[in-house]
């Protein structure tokens, strides 16, 4: 069993050896900070207690909101009042068994659990990533981790730990894997060349806010206006999340140990029954993929959308059983294969295993769930969209300028409201119109947004994929904080919100295209 050490390897570049530089003041201020926040469960019970209170001290205030671009006014509603106790009462259960992490989590789980004990992960792992030149590694899995939002919030489950193994056979830091996979994910979110349901989401809404306006009527507002701003940002994101993982974050880490009975150079060549199970395994996936597709591209095929539509789709919707079916029939025929598994009591053990080791991460969710349903029952999140983007529209700052101090905006109401979607309903209403008044396609409110809405989400408590993170890390350090993980996370949110901010710059100022038919401007 691997071990890590107290204290880097004397040859570490880590500040311990040496006087500490400015970023690493700061970090070691946000790790102590983090970790003298009590246990997360604790937390968030105390959170939850904190939104009882406003949100029925604002109800007893009569406390309404107006939804902006609608008529409907909103009251604050209070946990302790009739209302809210009766709510409780009724929701308490279903606010667990309806929380959208706890289902899509545990069932990854079982699978990539499955598929890494068994071998598979590992095996594959050395048949491609691990043979890349060490140096070149964090690259590969940064520019990765930034397409992988066609995979929704999935890519938060399997990739993280996929980068740890990746590092680990490569004879690096397995914890910088871990981290820097599960930051590129998050930071560069809304980025890539791909397309997914995110996309889709985010221009039904701007295509509702912009259709207040008369000037609306001649844009053209479909699901690729952003295409050439977040697949170019892609790539750059991935190479700035590459240089962070292997410059700033790796060498911070204490020193990871091979344990007694790990050599210290792990030979990558694979034997012969691997490379059988891996050709065989990877025979039945293709397989399974072209049974997907034919399902999800033809005419008519079930798994096309309303309107016979690609995207969005059933088959974008359930990614979740789509990509378990693939994870579970691959370990099941790799371990079958190279007899890592033997009968169907070795598959349950495995995927039993799996599940058990996220026990206390199962019990943070029920707590979680219940903070994140009252805060949306109770509309305290609507309310504090709305008064944030009104103090914004009230500081009167035009041209870029006014973009950024957006993007900053959003970024903090993402450390609250996790939600891609619903946060963007929220603001939406607001500044696509704002924006239209400037001269501004909705296009570019959207792409702005974009910014906002994922370089903040990596470090707030109410990300539930978060604690998973924490659980999976504890797995290389038992002993490690939620600060301590915040820490680490913070050295990619700053560079990822600059550069990508910097990007959006380039495209403002040089007047180019965002997306196919899609300007800066209202043209």
């Amino acid at each position: 069993m691997s071990s890590l050490t107290e204290l880097p390897a004397p040859d570490s570049k880590s500040p311990e050896t040496g006087p500490r530089r400015g970023i690493d003041r700061v970090l070691a201020l946000i790790e102590r900070v983090g970790n003298a926040l009590p246990n997360p469960i604790v937390l968030f019970t105390c959170l939850f207690l904190v939104l009882a209170v406003v949100s029925t001290a604002l109800s007893l205030a009569d406390t309404t909101v107006t939804v902006p671009g609608t008529d409907e006014t909103k009251p604050i509603t209070g946990l302790f009042t009739g209302a809210g106790i009766s709510w409780l009462t009724q929701n308490l259960v279903i606010n667990f068994a309806t929380f959208p992490p706890v289902g899509a989590v545990l069932i990854m789980i079982m699978a990539v659990g499955l598929a890494e004990r068994t071998g598979l992960l590992e095996t594959v792992m050395r048949a491609t990533l691990a043979r890349a030149p060490r140096k070149v590694l964090p690259y590969l899995v940064a520019l990765v981790a930034c397409q992988a939002h066609m995979m929704s919030d999935v890519a938060a489950i399997v990739l993280p730990p996929l980068a740890a193994v990746v590092f680990k056979a490569a004879g690096r830091h397995p914890v910088a894997g871990l981290i820097g996979g599960f930051a590129c994910v998050g930071a560069g979110y809304a980025a890539g060349f791909t397309i997914g349901s995110l996309d889709a989401l985010y221009i039904g809404i701007t295509q509702q806010a912009a259709s207040v306006l008369p000037a609306a009527q001649g844009l053209d507002l479909n699901i690729l206006v952003n295409y050439y701003f977040t697949a170019s940002s892609s790539i750059v994101l991935g190479l700035l999340g590459g240089f962070l993982i292997s410059h700033v974050l790796e060498p911070r880490l204490p020193a990871y140990e091979p344990g007694d009975d790990e050599p210290e150079e792990q030979d990558l060549t694979l034997t012969p029954v691997q490379r059988r199970g891996l050709l065989v395994t990877g025979l039945v996936v293709v397989l399974y993929a072209g049974a997907v597709l034919s399902l999800w591209l033809p005419e008519g095929a079930p798994l096309r959308g309303e309107g016979g539509a690609l995207v969005p789709s059933p088959l974008l919707t359930g990614i979740v059983p789509v990509l378990f079916g693939a994870f579970l029939l691959a370990g099941l025929t790799y371990g079958f294969t190279v007899k890592t598994v033997s009968g169907a009591e070795g598959v349950v053990t495995a995927m039993s295993e799996s599940v058990k080791s996220m026990s206390g991460y199962i019990v943070l969710m029920f707590v979680a769930a219940q903070v994140i349903a009252l805060f949306n029952w109770s509309n305290l999140g609507v309310l504090l969209a709305v008064k944030a983007a009104a103090g914004l529209n009230s500081i009167g700052l035009t041209g870029f300028w006014v973009l950024v101090a957006f993007v900053l905006l959003a970024s903090c109401l993402n450390l609250f409201i996790v939600s891609g979607s619903a946060l963007w309903s929220l603001v939406g209403p607001v500044f696509v119109p704002a924006f239209m008044l400037l001269g501004m396609s909705p296009a570019l409110s959207q792409a702005a947004f974009r910014i906002g809405d994922s370089a903040t989400g990596i470090i707030t408590p109410m990300n539930p994929y978060v604690f998973l993170l924490l659980a999976l890390l504890r797995r290389y350090e038992p002993d490690a904080r939620l600060g301590t993980l915040i820490a680490r996370l913070s050295v990619f949110v700053v560079p990822f919100l600059a550069v990508w901010l910097i990007i959006l710059g380039i495209f403002y100022g040089f007047d180019l295209p965002l997306g196919p038919g899609a300007h800066i401007g209202l043209k």
